[in-house]
């Protein structure tokens, strides 16, 4: 979507991409949900939404993923912007019923579908936070958060879009104010991954903590700590998906200084020592594999 086709709405939210930097699955509650320690951060680009008051509810979609987008918020496989809009609303009727007026929401859809960097999580949370601002409709952010864990474990997480550690299901957020801005590319080899199979495939579900560093004074220093930890749910995805190692080799080839596959994936990341080692990467990798989704992007955090 061009600057030009949201001339006409009020306001819009960026939904960034959401790097799992390591994911740890440590435990798993009698509800069959696991328990998980994740070191998150977040990049610079992702999807975006646009919202306006409108005579009647209306969403609209574009962007290079779009069409594979549903388009509604039906229990199973509904669109995560629809159930946001629409739990929100019934929370903020609950004291007020004239409340959360009809919206227009426009969905660009920038990242892959099903590829473990949350984007449904992300464009929920962007949605919530627009929706609040454009209905000015305060709300304690204890019933936010049951709202966003009621839309996913990750939406809590997108929800505060700075470096975190996340703990438990996703809702026990712990920020991270002194993790560095981090140059990356991420690459995601165009196949899409479930998450509860890559679950229901993973042998071990309680596995050792995830162990911050206990003194940071360099970014060498959580680049240290991050080669130590792991991603649990990367060797259960490569043997349902094996061309994720391959991604994995492909940015390990091109310079990046630590590898690993975000989230239930496919997509992986690679970081680098600079944006100029990653833009380079970024044009390699998507001259020799030009079916691949690669981006080139900068993480949140100190120094960015």
């Amino acid at each position: 979507m061009s600057e030009g086709d949201i001339a006409g709405f009020a306001l819009t939210r960026a939904a960034p991409a959401k790097i799992n930097l390591a994911l740890h699955v440590v435990g798993q509650r009698a509800d069959g949900h696991h328990l998980l320690e994740s070191l998150v951060t977040f990049a610079d680009r992702g999807d975006r939404i646009a919202l306006a008051a409108a005579d009647a509810d209306r969403f609209t979609v574009s962007g290079p993923f779009a069409a594979e987008l549903p388009m509604d918020a039906s229990t199973q496989g509904g669109n995560l912007v629809l159930k946001a809009r629409d739990l929100l609303r019934a929370e903020l009727r609950l004291r007020e019923p004239a409340a959360a007026g009809p919206v227009h929401l426009h969905l660009e859809k920038n990242l892959p579908l099903a590829s473990g960097i949350g984007g449904g999580s992300a464009d929920a949370a962007a949605a919530l936070r627009g929706l609040l601002d454009l209905w000015d409709a305060p709300i304690e952010p204890a019933r936010l958060l049951a709202i966003a864990l009621r839309l996913g474990a990750d939406v809590p997480m997108c929800l505060s879009g700075t470096p975190l550690l996340a703990k438990g299901i996703g809702e026990d957020i712990t920020p991270l104010d002194d993790f560095p801005s981090l140059p990356m590319v991420l690459v995601n080899p165009m196949v899409a991954v479930s998450t509860p199979v890559v679950f229901r495939t993973l042998a071990n579900k309680t596995n050792p903590q995830l162990v911050l560093p206990h003194r940071v004074e360099a970014q060498t220093d959580w680049l240290s700590a991050m080669a130590s930890m792991r991603n649990d749910l990367q060797p259960p995805a490569e043997t349902l998906e094996p061309v994720i190692g391959t991604v994995c080799q492909s940015l390990i080839d091109t310079g990046a200084t630590l590898v690993r596959m975000s989230g239930s994936g496919a997509t992986c990341f690679g970081i680098f020592k600079n944006d100029e080692g990653a833009e380079r990467a970024a044009d390699a990798l998507s001259a020799a594999h030009p079916g691949w989704y690669v981006l080139a992007c900068k993480t949140t955090g100190k120094g960015a």
